[in-house]
C-alpha cells in the first residue's frame, strides 16, 4: 500500500494535493484496492463550486457504483482526460495519472481538518 505525504487525506478514501492554488482530487490507493478493477468514472460537475464533503462525482467498478466527495470546498476546474478512455489509471497509478480532478479552493484551511498519512493509515489499521 502507498501512502505518499505529500497529499492529504479523508476518512472517506480521497485525496488532495496542492499545487500552487490548484489542487488535484483523487482516491486512496486502498480505495482502489478495496473497489477492484474501476470500469467507468463519471464526473459532471466541471465548473460547478462545491462544499466541503460534498459529492463530486461516481466510481464504477464491475460490482457497485460509489459516491465520490470533496475533500474540501472549491470549484471544479478539470476532469481528468484520460480516464474516458483508461477509467484503469485510477488502479495503476491513484496518485499520479489516476488524479480524478483539479479543483480551485474555496478555503485553503479546510485542509487542516484533513488526515496525514498516519493519521490516514491508522483509520484503515494498516
Amino acid at each position: 500500500m502507498n501512502f505518499p505525504s505529500n497529499v492529504k487525506y479523508t476518512s472517506e478514501h480521497e485525496w488532495i494535493r496542492l499545487e500552487g492554488e490548484i489542487a488535484y482530487v483523487g482516491i486512496t490507493d486502498y480505495a482502489q484496492d478495496q473497489l477492484g478493477d474501476i470500469v467507468f468514472v463519471d464526473i459532471p460537475t466541471e465548473g460547478e463550486t462545491l462544499g466541503k464533503g460534498e459529492t463530486f462525482g461516481t466510481i464504477e467498478v464491475v460490482k457497485t457504483v460509489s459516491d465520490l466527495f470533496l475533500p474540501i470546498g472549491g470549484e471544479v476546474l478539470e476532469i481528468n482526460p484520460a480516464l474516458e478512455e483508461k477509467p484503469e489509471l485510477v488502479n495503476q497509478d491513484p496518485y499520479g495519472e489516476g488524479w480524478l480532478i483539479k479543483i480551485k479552493p474555496t478555503d485553503i484551511s479546510e485542509m487542516d481538518d484533513l488526515l496525514d498519512a498516519e493519521a490516514y493509515k491508522q483509520t484503515i489499521n494498516e
